[in-house]
């Protein structure tokens, strides 16, 4: 459905306003009133990393007139793969000032406000009041309810995306005109069951994709032109080069935009809401979490330890710390490694940061392995601590 624009037109363009965004003012359905649009518009990007890249930088060539980006991070190496708004020369540098700096360079017509800290339940409603419309490049399930709930209870409409290796998703959630988040997912995954791209990784340039979606969602929304994903969503599988579109209707239940919401402000804790690692993992890690030192220290006095790395096997390829046998996570899932573990031997897990490995430690403590530990931090851990030689991913 045709939705009327988000926001007036700003007075005029300049002259320099003219000749920069031409082949916009050349399309009719653009043209002065739309492009007028655009530079009074104020959008936000939450996240400068793969969805946020390209979703900044076309934004900015397209002429939004107030863009703010929020993003704690700091730029790494891994990110070079796909967060293309950030060079060689960021690394080590705030993810949010490096995208700045980026799109200044695209557009100094541009007003740019940084938010160089973590988006919170105590500054995200005064945070996105000000601007008319946010754009979700998140890449973590907390968050991204938080994003929704705020938007929903702001009255503002967002587009969102999301990536993992050769799939991609975006729609519009806009609860006065359709559907919000909950509406899709009323419940988080179970901890575990879909994988960060940072552990499953991600195809560079299915963030360029799946990022243009969403700046063409913002810039008809924005605008008042064609007809927005509010209500559908559009699913994108690279591999096979096939987009297809799902309807996605309101909820009447919905806990949040239903009839009867029983949400009605922000959650204390989105973390706990959506347990990055279940209850089980988190009482099992108690208590039997050892640090990479450790670990090095049992090796070093040859204790009789059997190492387990829980990851999957192009992981493995990448790094892996000395010593380790390779028993993917699955494996123990589904109950297939358990019999093949040593009885005369101490376990000791360890994933890529910590949270897989404590899900493993779960099951095998209860499988009778009661002095099992897991490395907290993993192998990053290990890198960080006792062999800064090894890659990092």
């Amino acid at each position: 459905m045709s939705l009327p624009p988000l926001v007036e037109p700003a007075a005029e363009l300049t002259v320099d306003e003219v000749r920069r965004y031409s082949r916009h003012l050349i399309i009719p359905d653009v043209g002065m009133a739309g492009q007028k649009r655009l530079k009074n518009a104020k959008v936000l990007c939450v996240g400068a990393g793969g969805l946020g890249s390209p979703g900044l930088l076309y934004l900015a060539a397209a002429g939004v007139g107030t863009l703010g980006v929020i993003d704690f991070d700091v730029v790494d190496e891994s990110n070079l793969q796909r967060q293309v708004i950030h060079g060689q020369s960021d690394v080590g540098r705030p993810k949010a000032e490096s995208a700045a700096d980026s799109v200044r360079e695209i557009n100094s017509l541009v007003n740019v406000i940084v938010h160089n800290e973590v988006l919170t339940t105590d500054n995200v409603m005064e945070i996105f009041a000000g601007y008319d419309l946010i754009v979700d490049g998140t890449d973590n399930f907390a968050t991204r309810y938080m994003v929704n709930d705020a938007a929903v209870l702001l009255g503002k409409p967002y587009v969102w995306g999301s990536i993992y290796r050769f799939d991609g998703q975006a729609s519009v959630f806009w609860a006065e005109h359709g559907p919000c988040y909950r509406c899709l997912y009323p419940e988080p995954p179970p901890p575990g069951m879909v994988p960060s791209c940072a552990e499953g990784g991600v195809l560079g340039v299915l963030c360029a994709s799946i990022g243009s979606i969403q700046v063409n969602e913002a810039i008809k929304l924005l605008t008042g032109i064609g007809e927005p994903l509010v209500g559908r969503l559009m699913i994108y599988d690279a591999l096979e080069m096939n987009y297809r579109s799902v309807k996605v209707r309101k909820d009447p239940e919905c806990v949040l935009c239903g009839k009867n919401p029983t949400v009605t402000q922000l959650l204390e804790d989105y973390e706990a809401f959506c347990g990055a690692v279940s209850e089980e993992a988190q009482e099992a890690v108690s208590g039997s979490t050892i640090t990479a030192a450790d670990l090095k220290s049992m090796q070093d006095a040859d204790e009789n330890i059997y190492l387990i790395d829980v990851r999957e096997p192009n992981e493995y390829e990448i790094v892996s710390i000395p010593g380790a046998v390779l028993i993917p996570k699955g494996e123990f899932l589904n109950g297939s490694a358990l019999e093949g573990l040593p009885q005369d031997k101490r376990i000791v897990l360890h994933c890529k940061s910590g949270a897989r490995s404590a899900e493993v430690l779960a099951v095998i403590k209860s499988a009778g392995f009661s002095d099992a530990v897991h490395v907290g931090g993993g192998v990053l851990s290990w890198i960080k601590t006792i062999d800064p030689s090894l890659p990092t991913y």
